[in-house]
Formats: structure tokens, C-alpha cells, sequence
């Protein structure tokens, strides 16, 4: 079968990778946009302990989780190169001594469900320090040995590599959808291209571009800025991943980079730039749980613009008005960590493969 793929992120790069490792044709195509979530990104993998209380979201996310390494695996066979995983370990972090209980109770509870959980211990607020020593001195943590961190921008660049090497073909342009009968078709620069699937994967810019079709869904952009820094002369590699009780994070590389994220601003479109309140909240957050990196240098500010479904679920699934159209986009804060997963089950609809999984809630016309 041939398969063409729009959007090259994390999301489309999987399953444009796993498509060619069945021995399908595929042709991935990527426009060069600004505020691409994926590259701007640093993900953490470690849905053990948090704020998924989706049970639909948070069975996505653990099967994403426990999937990870046999990727991983495929890659470094394949020689693609570097992608940024690494199981450093992940600390929930607790203000209170109630905190502290729940986010144990939870992680145990669910390495019963999975081993790859791992260890579960609390932490006083000095033995979390000897973890990650820029931390705050009044909190305590849970640390869940599972967690992982991937470079969004690496992984991505490893799955087209591996792609391309096994015969995909990259095309770099923006093109559009036209439609004729019950098929889809994509306009490029040198003319029309027909496939036997068309999937749109082109995360935040995937609803303009189905609407060039007369599908609508429910998907927005919301902005993110993203605090890169550089800590002098630390050894960062081993840092645990940081999960603060809000909705920003925390994660090292093995360079001395430390990142801050992230923002998440509703209603902001594709207003590319950084705003003072945003650089002032993901730096405030950030310092708040780590003071010690008052004095780190800060590189970057980055922005990404996650595709945003109704209810943060994916928008994975047929469209039943033609015979050859996907949607796989919204992924919105979760896509480095259920990304590949999802790309591999979009492969699977791909292929007309069943899915281990119940796709109903992922239904991309919900609203």
C-alpha cells in the first residue's frame, strides 16, 4: 500500500517509521513552521506518578511508557543515531506530608499493574537534594526509578533517519488536500499525489489543513515557552526528571542543560513570540523549585504550539466520510510521551492491523 503522511513531528515521524519497517511505501511530507511542539519540546516519560487522572489518557500514556525501550531498541539497530531517552529516575514532588502519602500510594499502586514502574521510595528533602542538589529545601518527594526523559527534537530527527534509510521518501514543502468522490488527495509543488492512506499528522496546523476538505475538528493551538539553561561544571547526567505539584516540569540532559516547562497559554494562536509574563512564569516556576540554579545560564527560551484536542486526548481514528483519510494529531502536552505509541497504533489503522485498544474516546470529530 502507499501511505502518505503529513507532518513529520513525533507523532508522524513514528508512524512513518513504523510503516516502513512493515515494508509499506510511505511518504512523509513536512512544512518548515514555526513553533513546531515537537522540536521545541523536552519530554518526560513517566505517567506513574501526576496529573493524568483520564483513565483513557492514563492507559495511552502507560502503554506508551512500558513501549518506549523496544523503540528505542529498533532505532540503535537501525543506527539512526542519538534520541535524547534515558531512564534517570523521576521525583514527585510533595509540599505536604498528605502530598507525600498520595504520591507513594499512587506509584505503588500502579507498579502493581506494571513492573516498569521500578522502585518506589519517599524521600526526605535531603535525599532528594543528593539527587537533584539545585531542589528547594521545604519539600519532600516520591522518586520512581521508571521515569525517563527523551529530547523531543533528537527522537524526531532519529525516527526520519531511520525512516529514510529504510527506503521512505522526505518530502520538504507545505501542500494541501483536495478531495474527489470519497478520496483525499495532496497537492504538491510538483502536482498531485494519490495514496491509498492519507494521513494527517501535522499537529496544530492539522485543522487548517483538513478544513481544506470539509472536515472539522476540535483542535487549537496553545503556546509554550520553554526555559532552556546551562548549569556550569555540574554533572547532569544522572538529575531526575522534576515533577513539581503544578503543571510545569522539570528535566536535565547529560550536557548541563536544564529545562524549564512549560507555559500553557489557551486562546494564543500562532503568535509566535516570547511575552514577558510568559518568560517571567516559567522562570518563576522554575527557581521556586530549583533556587540553586539562580546563577545558571540561561541559553534559550523556546516556543511550541501543542495541538490541543477537547479534553487533551489524542485525536486518533477514520474518517468515515473517505475511504483513505486519518486524522492523528492532538496529542497537546502529552506528545512526548504517548507519541511514538500513538504513531505506532496510527500504522496499525494504516494497514488495516487491529489496535489493542479502544479508539472510541479518541474519536478525532468529537467535540
Amino acid at each position: 500500500m502507499k501511505h502518505i503522511i503529513i507532518g513529520a513531528g513525533i507523532l508522524g515521524a513514528a508512524t512513518a517509521y513504523r510503516l516502513v519497517q512493515q515494508g509499506e511505501d510511505v511518504v512523509l511530507v513536512d512544512a518548515d513552521f514555526q513553533g513546531k511542539a515537537t522540536k521545541a519540546g523536552a519530554g518526560i516519560v513517566c505517567p506513574w506518578v501526576g496529573a493524568r487522572k483520564d483513565p483513557n489518557l492514563y492507559e495511552l500514556a502507560k502503554a506508551s511508557a512500558v513501549d518506549y525501550k523496544a523503540l528505542i531498541d529498533d532505532l540503535r539497530a537501525d543506527e539512526a543515531g542519538e534520541t535524547g531517552y534515558y531512564k534517570c529516575g523521576a521525583l514527585a514532588l510533595a509540599n505536604t506530608e498528605s502530598e507525600l502519602e498520595a504520591l507513594y500510594e499512587e506509584a505503588v499502586r500502579k507498579r502493581e499493574e506494571t513492573g516498569f514502574v521500578g522502585d518506589v521510595e519517599k524521600l526526605t528533602n535531603s535525599d532528594a537534594q543528593n539527587m537533584f542538589p539545585p531542589l528547594q529545601d521545604d519539600c519532600s518527594a516520591v522518586y520512581v526509578s521508571g521515569g525517563a526523559r527523551v529530547d523531543g527534537d533528537l527522537l524526531t530527527q532519529a525516527l526520519v533517519r531511520a525512516f529514510v534509510n529504510r527506503g521512505g521518501q522526505l518530502l520538504e514543502e507545505e501542500v494541501e488536500l483536495e478531495s474527489r468522490d470519497d478520496e483525499v488527495f495532496v497537492r504538491t509543488r510538483d502536482g498531485v499525489l494519490d495514496a491509498d492512506r492519507v494521513i494527517v499528522s501535522a499537529g496544530a496546523w492539522s485543522k487548517k489543513l483538513l478544513e481544506q476538505v470539509d472536515v472539522s475538528i476540535a483542535l487549537e493551538p496553545q503556546r509554550g515557552q520553554i526555559a532552556h539553561l546551562r548549569a556550569e561544571g555540574e554533572d547532569t547526567k544522572d538529575w531526575p526528571v522534576v515533577l513539581p505539584q503544578s503543571s510545569h516540569y522539570m528535566l536535565a540532559f547529560d550536557d548541563g542543560r536544564v529545562v524549564f516547562g512549560a507555559t500553557r497559554e489557551a486562546g494564543s494562536g500562532f503568535d509566535y513570540r516570547l511575552t514577558a509574563g510568559g518568560v517571567q512564569e516559567v522562570l518563576d516556576e522554575g527557581l521556586a523549585v530549583a533556587p540553586g540554579l539562580t546563577d545558571a545560564t540561561l541559553e534559550d527560551i523556546r516556543i511550541g504550539f501543542r495541538p490541543m484536542g477537547p479534553d487533551q486526548k489524542p485525536l486518533l481514528g477514520r474518517i468515515s466520510s473517505y475511504s483513505n483519510l486519518i486524522v492523528a494529531t492532538g496529542l497537546g502536552p502529552s506528545g512526548l510521551t504517548i507519541g511514538p505509541f500513538v504513531g505506532k497504533m496510527t500504522a496499525k489503522l494504516a494497514i488495516d492491523e487491529e489496535v489493542a485498544m479502544d479508539l472510541t474516546p479518541f474519536d478525532p470529530l468529537r467535540t
